[in-house]
């Protein structure tokens, strides 16, 4: 088992809900073409999350250097208050 993989544990320390029981319970009565959709849909949202967290810790740089630099921007009165009406 991998450490630094949040997907991966030991299965037998880990329980699932009983809302996820339930889900996986109905699952089983469909056909296996749906099943296999439902199951592609489930893995390609987990991915998706992966590369959002991923994308998000590689941004915080990024992110506090705008902040920086705003704050700069706000403290030398280079900025004005936004007005909704105006959007």
């Amino acid at each position: 088992m991998r450490h630094n993989d949040e997907y991966c544990f030991d299965r037998s320390t880990v329980a699932m809900t009983e809302l996820l029981e339930r889900a996986i319970a109905k699952l089983k009565t469909l056909p296996p073409s749906e099943q296999d959709a439902i199951a592609a849909m489930i893995l390609e949202e987990l991915e998706d999350e992966v590369r959002w967290d991923a994308s998000f810790a590689k941004s915080q740089d990024v992110l506090a250097k705008l902040a920086v630099e705003a704050m700069a921007e706000y403290c030398a009165g280079k900025t004005q208050e936004l007005d909704p009406e105006t959007l």
